[in-house]
């Protein structure tokens, strides 16, 4: 599995109907999408949950890096954002775990929290891994929530703790909130079964 997210950062007086009518017009183009786990199509608005921007932030689950370089450079979606927003910097994180929640068939997910964290300069990974992967399975049977993700970007030792929820997060959840505007999620189960098959033999 693979985590990837870009940013795109539009001004302040930024009306966010045109990237909805965006999402409604191409959103279903990745609905299957081969290698593809998961994309999750987010905006923040600025002054709603704490945000302090506009921006359009779609998150990506992976199943294989076939698709996502098609995806990114096979003249396969990512090409219309760099037609017209420019080229955003793609950030990329190994996948740990991913986890569908109790809600993963109840219609789509409404919001999403994002948190990152870096593991600590001389650590060695493996305990701040595994406390991640702990959070996640404590996380995994919270009423409301979709599906969840961790994932590690090992070149700046930054941790992703992403979660899709049905409805309204709960408040206590640290991290940035998001609007889901659409969720195409070919894979999902494969994303999630093979966290449950590594569980098994770990």
């Amino acid at each position: 599995m693979h985590a990837m997210q870009y940013t795109i950062t539009l001004p302040a007086d930024y009306d966010m109907d045109v990237i909805r009518r965006r999402v409604a017009a191409k959103g279903s183009l990745l609905d299957d999408f081969p290698d593809l786990g998961l994309k999750a199509y987010l905006i923040r608005e600025r002054g709603r949950e704490g945000s302090p921007v506009n921006e359009y932030a779609p998150f990506y689950l992976w199943n294989g890096t076939a698709g996502l370089g098609r995806f990114l450079w096979g003249g396969s979606g990512f090409g219309g954002i760099v037609a017209d927003f420019g080229r955003p910097t793609v950030r990329h994180w190994i996948g740990a775990a991913a986890t569908a929640g109790p809600e993963p068939a109840g219609g789509p997910p409404r919001t999403a929290v994002r948190r990152t964290g870096t593991v600590p300069d001389g650590a060695d990974p493996a305990g701040s891994m595994a406390r991640a992967a702990a959070e996640l399975s404590a996380l995994a049977g919270t009423p409301g929530l979709h599906s969840a993700a961790v994932a590690l970007d090992p070149h700046h030792w930054e941790l992703v703790h992403f979660s899709l929820w049905a409805d309204t997060a709960p408040a206590d959840l640290p991290g940035d909130r998001y609007q889901v505007l659409h969720l195409s999620a070919p894979g999902l189960a494969e994303l999630t079964l093979a966290d449950r098959t590594a569980g098994a033999t770990r």
